[in-house]
């Protein structure tokens, strides 16, 4: 299990503890994380699981890829460091991360 917080745009902050092998949307939906809708399952077809990255993260994660880019581009709030958690998979190489919730999605 790794630990990961989901922070609203308000600033509630909601730690759960992640299983290792599924999407980091699996988890915030597992831990009704909310803001997180997963409107697709986790197909990369809605953008209802947008979460934004610190840039360290961003960087170690690397970009969205060429589908994610497209469910991404009319997202509102989008910033250079925007994923969508369903393209996010867990591994303990993600203990510690820290995801900002759009506030459009709350």
């Amino acid at each position: 299990m790794t630990k990961v917080v989901f922070v609203e745009a308000n600033g509630a902050r909601h730690e759960v503890q992640a299983r290792d092998g599924r999407s980091l949307m699996q988890a915030a939906v597992q831990n009704a994380v909310p803001g997180i809708d997963a409107d697709c399952g986790g197909k990369c077809l809605c953008a209802t699981c947008h979460v934004i990255l610190p840039p360290d993260w961003y960087a170690r994660l690397g970009g969205p890829n060429p589908q994610e880019q497209e469910m991404l581009n009319p997202t509102p709030e989008r910033t250079p460091t925007s994923r969508l958690s369903c393209q996010i998979q867990v591994s303990d190489a993600l203990e510690g991360l820290v995801v900002q919730l759009p506030a459009f999605q709350m």
